[in-house]
Order: structure tokens, then C-alpha cells, then sequence
């Protein structure tokens, strides 16, 4: 099971986790992450977002995100700790690898 402990953007594991993500933004006040991935067209932004949402569920971890046509504007945080934790990263991760390379 994946820890639901905050991570302070100062701890060692925060800085490693967001290594990770890359392509990903820390928000203002340091409480989530955010990436807004753009595919060729409406199908692709569907399928990734269909990919996403069964793992979303597997994980019990949903994204707070929005479509419109080809983009899927994305922000991940934990409710339950009040900001990020290790289940963000993972989800970002498994998003990262879902769009591949049909998104920018």
C-alpha cells in the first residue's frame, strides 16, 4: 500500500518523487501537481482519460482534471493528507506513461 503521509516539498523523498515527474508543476503553496497534456485529437485525450480512470480507480485515487476537445488539464493531490504523498506520483507516473508520446 502506497503511503497517504504528506510530503514536504523539503524532505528528501519529495525531492526524489518529484524527479519523477518532470514534466509536471508544483502549484502555488505546495499542495499538488499539475500537467496539461494536448493529443492530436478529441479520441486520443478520450482514450488516455479512459486508461487513466480505470487505474484511478484500482488505485482509489482520482484526479481532479478537465477535457476540453484534445486537452486534459490535470492536478493531483491527497484530500485525506491535505496535499501531496506517494499516491500522487505514482498516478502522475502512470499518466506520464499512458499519453506517451501522443501528447505534448
Amino acid at each position: 500500500m502506497v503511503a497517504l503521509t504528506r510530503l514536504m516539498k523539503s524532505s528528501a523523498r519529495f525531492l526524489q518523487q518529484q524527479k519523477t515527474v518532470p514534466r509536471w508543476q508544483l502549484t502555488e503553496g505546495d499542495r499538488s501537481i499539475k500537467r496539461r497534456f494536448k493529443f492530436k485529437d478529441f479520441n486520443e485525450a478520450w482514450g488516455f482519460m479512459t486508461r487513466v480512470a480505470l487505474q484511478a480507480e484500482k488505485m482509489n485515487h482520482h484526479p481532479n482534471w478537465n477535457n476540453v476537445y484534445n486537452t486534459v488539464e490535470v492536478e493531483l493531490f491527497t484530500h485525506d493528507a491535505g496535499g501531496l504523498t506517494d499516491k500522487d506520483f505514482t498516478l502522475a507516473q502512470f499518466m506520464d506513461k499512458a499519453a506517451g508520446a501522443a501528447a505534448d
